[in-house]
């Protein structure tokens, strides 16, 4: 991480008062911080850092965009991201998380890196769904998709599966209902005893 010494908080040498730091966090820090699940992004994180005396108060505002793969086509989509967090830092003997909110950093260092902090915040704004808009999907990985889609009869509609009609085109509708399996035919033909 010593590309990232720019994210580094010198807590320790701080003075009383309100700190402020401005971070553009572009493609190239995303490589950097190897982040498995953002490809690139566009955003500004203001961080300011309010020391009293015993202990830091860190309020992080992280706005911008980021991409990331459709989880349903697999192309780039871009997610808007406005979020904010907070943070009570102490010093102490070792490095502790004693909850979400308060972290200890051994006082010897005096310092902490906040590169992977900020990366967290952003992920965390991330909705668990990533789908783009009815009629946004790669058309082709759509096409196959909708090939290999099991479908129950019994079962209602699983929301999570839904497509839009505009995501596939009719030459895949054709292909699936002409290729029936013979084995599957002659099983439809059992009888079985209640």
């Amino acid at each position: 991480m010593s590309q990232l010494s720019a994210y580094t908080l010198p807590l320790k040498s701080l003075s009383l008062g309100k700190h402020e730091y401005d971070y553009h966090l572009d493609s190239d820090w995303f490589a950097q911080i190897e982040a498995p699940e953002i490809r690139t992004g566009d955003l500004l994180a203001k961080v300011v850092v309010n020391y009293n005396g015993r202990e830091y108060e860190i309020k992080f505002q992280v706005e911008g965009k980021v991409q990331v793969p459709c989880d349903r086509c697999l192309a780039d989509m871009d997610i808007a991201i406005d979020q904010s967090s907070r943070l009570v830092v102490k010093m102490g003997d070792e490095y502790v998380e004693e909850s979400d909110e308060v972290l200890v950093i051994p006082e010897s260092e005096g310092e902490w890196n906040i590169a992977w902090f900020l990366y967290e915040i952003i992920a965390l704004a991330l909705p668990l769904k990533r789908i783009h808009e009815p009629g946004q999907c790669d058309k082709a990985m759509s096409s196959k998709l909708k090939q290999h889609l099991a479908k129950r009869i019994d079962d209602e509609e699983d929301d999570d599966m839904l497509f839009d009609e505009d995501d596939f085109d009719e030459a895949s509708d054709n292909q699936a209902e002409a290729a029936t399996n013979p084995i599957w035919d002659a099983l439809k033909n059992l009888k079985f005893e209640d």
